[in-house]
């Protein structure tokens, strides 16, 4: 398969060319260029596939229903914008030599447009009244933010406590309660769990990175220090603004007839519960992930597919959920876990011998038993 075009590629396609650094990523999969023969048929006039073509290569000749024609040569002005894009398709498309294209989901594609879109008006806004709008874009660029309203965003702006602090300093501590979450406006962190010899680094944030929600979300102790490495300011956010402005639009949760859809799409179960939870009982094919070894596991998840999160309670699968979020996952929680689930579909959700994965050491996973 063809390596995915990149956005110095890409950058004369109209609107393609407005998208942000992480909404590339987050489009990387389907950057794949896509070949068709001289002579066959990309699609008819009437055709309603919810996909955004793109002429990256070669000559396509688009015919409407009165017989109308036009040639289409990649790399001229027309082949710079959708081909035909109004549903349901006013021209039927056929190459005239071997072509190269572009095919975009184009939901995905107007939901990245409409996000970049609508916070360049609230960037502009913020710029004119004196805001740093550097950080502010570093920000919007965490994939979570794809999914909060402009008006959370700028309530939440206004709500920030700003904390300078210098090197070496513990912004919060493992085993501590906890009433707020921070976001890292300058400087390094390092996210710690354990102490002394058994210090286990998780994760080092980045200008832009949330911490401090799992506390809140699953309503327990710090799970793990985070400590400055550089003098840096943080900007905290009390509990009850977390919860009314960024976790109920960033935690999508499913029932469990909505998880039977996606499932049947691709979608993967991801238990989070502890391994001798999962093995007790869980959800066939699933992967086993422990909420607490999350940051360090996400390398053997695909951001391809989508996964559905459980726990007991729901209270862990939605810290899970808020976390892949924030590095670009499709996925859901299971709403209020396995434990509001009536025992006759929770039974038949769960099993004690069906075969899953386990998440291992060494980026790998395994079946399970």
């Amino acid at each position: 398969m063809s390596e995915p075009l990149n956005p110095e590629q890409l950058r004369s396609l109209t609107p393609l060319n407005v998208l942000s650094e992480q909404q590339w990523r987050e489009l990387r999969s389907q950057l794949v260029p896509q070949p068709l023969l001289a002579g066959q048929l990309l699609f008819r006039q009437g055709d309603r596939a919810r996909l955004t073509y793109y002429l990256l290569a070669g000559e396509l000749q688009l015919r409407t229903v009165d017989g109308g024609q036009e040639r289409l040569v990649a790399g001229s002005e027309a082949s710079c914008h959708p081909l035909s894009p109004t549903l349901p398709r006013l021209h039927e498309a056929r190459a005239l030599t071997d072509v190269s294209l572009l095919a975009l989901d184009s939901a995905t594609l107007a939901r990245l447009l409409t996000w970049r879109l609508v916070y360049h008006d609230l960037l502009l806004e913020l710029g004119q009244s004196g805001e740093d709008v550097e950080w502010i874009e570093q920000l919007l660029e965490n994939p979570l933010f794809a999914k909060v309203p402009p008006s959370n965003v700028r309530a939440m702006l206004a709500r920030l406590q700003t904390i300078d602090l210098p090197a070496g300093s513990t912004v919060l501590r493992e085993g501590e309660a906890g009433d707020c979450c921070f976001f890292l406006k300058s400087g390094r962190a390092e996210v710690i769990r354990g102490v002394d010899s058994a210090q286990q680094v998780l994760a080092e944030l980045q200008v832009g990175a949330c911490f401090g929600e799992e506390a809140l979300l699953a309503d327990r102790p710090r799970n793990a220090t985070v400590t400055l490495l550089e003098a840096g300011t943080v900007l905290r956010l009390n509990r009850q603004d977390f919860f009314s402005l960024l976790k109920a639009p960033v935690v999508d949760e499913v029932s469990l007839g909505e998880a039977a859809r996606l499932l049947a799409g691709g979608a993967q179960w991801l238990d989070v519960r502890l391994q001798d939870e999962y093995e007790r009982a869980h959800a066939l094919q699933s992967l086993n992930m422990p909420l607490q070894l999350l940051r360090l596991k996400t390398r053997l998840l695909d951001k391809s597919r989508t996964y559905l999160c459980y726990c007991d309670s729901g209270k862990r699968s939605a810290s899970a959920v808020f976390l892949l979020s924030q590095l670009g996952f499709r996925v859901y929680a299971l709403r209020d876990g396995l434990d509001a689930l009536p025992p006759v579909l929770r039974d038949g959700l769960l099993c004690e011998s069906g075969s899953g994965y386990l998440a291992r050491s060494g980026g790998r996973t395994e079946r399970s038993r």
